[in-house]
């Protein structure tokens, strides 16, 4: 059965949408979802299942979060495949790509807006962005990024997921 990762975007943050980690494993089984783990508070399960689906999965796993917990939460889900093509595809070199964010797309942002948002720069921080992921880098660490997820969403007119490269990695190794 093949095994997915899903990236819930914006739970348990500043006490916004609470979701506890066993309450939503509880749900996602009872929802059909096989072997469903969860890594962390922030929003990332693996899990399994027979639907290939992505986007099927991620609209069955949105409408059983909105019928328990009573909220909208966007729903990602990736491929162990796909999270290490995006992991790979990181253009930073290693001592940079360890200290990275990957904000992970929703859908691809038009190009007219990639372009716009490349021309913005700030000190020491670096950004690179694809069709499905947002890398970027900032030697004085998330927390003081002029560059965060939602600086991003407004400019790309996109929805995305930020994780750090140890949660990326995290991920792939419960994954396997």
């Amino acid at each position: 059965m093949p095994t997915f990762i899903a990236l819930l975007r914006g739970i348990n943050v500043a006490g916004q949408k609470k979701v506890p980690m066993a309450a939503l494993r509880e749900v996602l089984t009872k929802s059909g979802l096989e072997q469903v783990r969860t890594y962390i508070q922030s929003g990332n399960v693996i899990f399994e299942a027979n639907n290939k689906n992505t986007q099927q999965l991620a609209e069955d796993i949105h409408k059983s979060i909105k019928a328990y917990f009573g909220f909208e939460v966007p729903i990602l889900i990736k491929t162990p495949t796909q999270l290490q093509q995006i992991l790979d595809a990181c253009p930073f070199p290693e001592t940079q790509k360890q200290n990275s964010y990957f904000s992970l797309l929703y859908a691809t942002p038009r190009q007219e807006l990639i372009d716009e948002v490349s021309t913005i720069k700030y000190p020491n921080e670096t950004v690179s962005i694809t069709k499905n992921c947002i890398y970027f880098y900032c030697s004085a660490g998330y927390g003081r990024t002029k560059y965060n997820n939602n600086f991003f969403e407004r400019k790309l007119n996109v929805t995305a997921t930020a994780r750090n490269y140890k949660t990326m990695v995290k991920l792939l190794s419960l994954s396997q």
